[in-house]
């Protein structure tokens, strides 16, 4: 059986046999990765050219589009080549790449959604103590904290995963390198470090999930006591969508990764990884700007269209 030393390449999943198929996934994915970076560049560039926007809230929303663009720009231009050049290839290093930066974006962004659950509490709940509890020194420290851990998660799930050998060939059931799929290629006695880490892991990230759920209990609470509906309306703006995307990201990842041990087809997986790394960084933009009027003005401003 071959092991990790005499592995020099991965192959990833394809999504169609016949070239009618591949090119048009390769479409497909051109699109939506298109539409994520058209997306989130607006965001990005309106956040950064409107002083306007410059509050906790729209920095944070900053960092995100950021991110947003690393995490499909890890996963997709991949995709997109070897639909188009009929090809399933992917280099050792290249594998090992992928899986580092997608879990530095995935992780990061996770982080950075619980941070931003911590600013609307403390924008509605706290508000006459927002300046003080969320300066410019606050935020920028809290931003870094969220990519800094993202990080080191990722050095530590990427370095335990690839000094595992391989037992089990190098068929990737998946589009990108993710741990799940390399993980069932591992032998059996060697994959239980990185299932241990991956305990860890989630123990954190249920942590984090507690404080995003008791900062949307506590705003809402917040909210019904308010007197006026246009208070009501602003606070729901803000809310609603980054709890849409919390609990997309979060349910889709979360039914991935809790299937580590299981055996499925490729197709169901398939279909949540879409899901948790491709739907979130294209809709996002759209989900945040959908009913944010100072967002929509600043875009207007900018390029002077009609949102």
């Amino acid at each position: 059986m071959p092991n990790s030393s005499s592995v020099s390449e991965f192959l990833l999943l394809a999504f169609a046999d016949t070239r009618e198929l591949q090119l048009l996934h390769f479409a497909l994915f051109l699109g939506i990765y298109l539409a994520a970076l058209l997306g989130n560049g607006l965001i990005l560039t309106a956040v950064a050219c409107d002083h306007r926007l410059h509050t906790p809230m729209y920095f944070f929303l900053l960092n995100l589009a950021l991110l947003d663009m690393g995490c499909i720009s890890t996963t997709l231009p991949k995709a997109m080549a070897n639909s188009l050049w009929d090809t399933r290839a992917i280099s050792y290093q290249g594998c090992a790449a992928q899986l580092l930066f997608f879990i530095f974006f995935f992780g990061s962004e996770y982080s950075l959604l619980t941070v931003m659950a911590y600013d609307r509490y403390v924008a509605i709940c706290k508000s006459l103590h927002y300046g003080s509890l969320l300066g410019s020194r606050a935020c920028s420290q809290m931003a870094a904290a969220a990519w800094g851990s993202g990080f080191l998660n990722a050095v530590l799930h990427t370095a335990n995963t690839f000094s595992m050998p391989l037992c089990h060939g190098n068929a990737v059931d998946q589009f990108f390198c993710e741990i799940p799929q390399i993980l069932k290629l591992s032998c059996s006695d060697a994959y239980l470090r990185e299932v241990e880490l991956l305990v860890f892991s989630f123990s954190l990230v249920f942590g984090c999930f507690v404080f995003t759920v008791f900062s949307y209990v506590q705003i809402f609470r917040a909210v019904l006591r308010m007197p006026s509906e246009q208070g009501w309306h602003k606070a729901f703006s803000t809310c609603l969508p980054h709890l849409a995307v919390v609990s997309l990201f979060i349910s889709t990842a979360m039914f991935d990764y809790l299937k580590l041990l299981s055996i499925s087809s490729p197709s169901p997986d398939l279909v949540v990884a879409v899901l948790y790394a491709l739907v979130p960084p294209a809709l996002n933009p759209l989900i945040y700007s959908m009913r944010n009027q100072e967002l929509k003005a600043a875009m207007r401003k900018l390029w002077g269209v009609s949102l």
